[in-house]
C-alpha cells in the first residue's frame, strides 16, 4: 500500500524531520486511521538507499498518519511516496 508525505511534524519554532505525517487514500476518517497503527514505512530514496519507520499514532480527524522514522528524512521527500507494509 502507497502513502504520501504531507509534511513534518511541527511546532512554532521546530521542524522534526524524523517525524513525518502521512495521507493513505480511503483513510477520511479517525477511526479508518486507526487501522494503520504499528505497521511498518519504508521510504526508499531516489539513490535507492531505504530508511524505515513505523506508524505511531493518528494525526487530526481527517485520517492522516503520524509515523516515526529511524533517522531523519530530507526535504525532497515531502510529496513522495512510501510503502506501508
Amino acid at each position: 500500500m502507497k502513502a504520501i508525505i504531507s509534511n513534518y511534524r511541527m511546532s512554532r519554532h521546530i521542524s522534526k524531520q524524523n517525524h513525518i505525517i502521512l495521507v493513505i487514500s480511503g483513510s477520511t476518517t479517525k477511526e479508518k486511521a486507526q487501522t494503520h497503527l504499528g505497521k511498518e514505512v519504508v521510504w526508499t530514496s531516489p539513490a535507492g538507499k531505504k530508511i524505515k519507520g513505523k506508524i505511531a499514532a493518528t494525526h487530526g480527524n481527517k485520517g492522516a498518519l503520524r509515523a516515526i522514522f529511524t533517522k531523519g528524512l530530507p526535504g525532497q521527500c515531502r510529496g513522495g511516496t512510501v510503502d506501508v507494509n
